[in-house]
């Protein structure tokens, strides 16, 4: 088990995080060809009453508890999300590049007032959303947390796919630090 990090770290990780979005060249949109288009069979959402489990993931500041999960293909499994990290988290089940695809509308969010180191700006996300279609957050795979917040998420796993799959946080410069995690599928 991982201590948490100490406020210092935190407020340093934050810095580093906007830093990375000021920068003109990562806040670009990616051209990796992957992303939310990508013909890669991830899951879909399930219903709660089919679920053969419940999985609790907390979040912290630099890390995912637990660090890798493993699931049967085709299983459904209800995920309860915590945040008790200091700063504003995601969990989003995809391919990592799926993440990268990603990453630059997360980065158009911390553009737009949406993501602040601790909190989530609902008027400004209502305005990124009427504007560009994004803002909101709001996917069946994913969810965004502020400190102390927590959500549900049931997701129902491919009964077969050759796609990695991971667990990550995709707000700016928290991938990079190493907050994703693994999942396994076992036939």
């Amino acid at each position: 088990m991982r201590k948490t990090h100490s406020p210092k770290l935190i407020g340093a990780a934050a810095a580093i995080a906007f830093a990375l979005a000021a920068s003109p060249a990562l806040s670009s949109p990616a051209r990796s060809g992957g992303g939310h288009d990508e013909q890669v069979d991830t899951g879909k959402p399930g219903k709660a009453s089919n679920a053969t489990r419940t999985v609790t993931v907390t979040m912290y500041d630099t890390y995912y508890e637990p660090e890798k999960l493993t699931f049967k293909e085709g299983e459904t499994v209800r995920f309860i999300i915590e945040n008790k990290g200091e700063l504003v988290h995601e969990f989003n089940i995809a391919t990592a590049a799926m993440h990268k695809a990603h990453a630059p509308e997360m980065m158009m969010m911390m553009e737009q007032g949406v993501l602040e180191p601790d909190k989530i700006n609902m008027e400004a996300a209502k305005q990124m959303q009427a504007k560009m279609g994004h803002g909101l957050h709001k996917a069946p795979n994913s969810a965004l947390l502020e400190p102390g917040k927590s959500a549900e998420i049931v997701w129902t796993f491919p009964e077969e796919t050759e796609a990695e799959l991971e667990y990550a946080c995709n707000v700016p410069g928290h991938y990079e630090s190493g907050m994703v995690g693994k999942i396994k599928l076992d036939d």
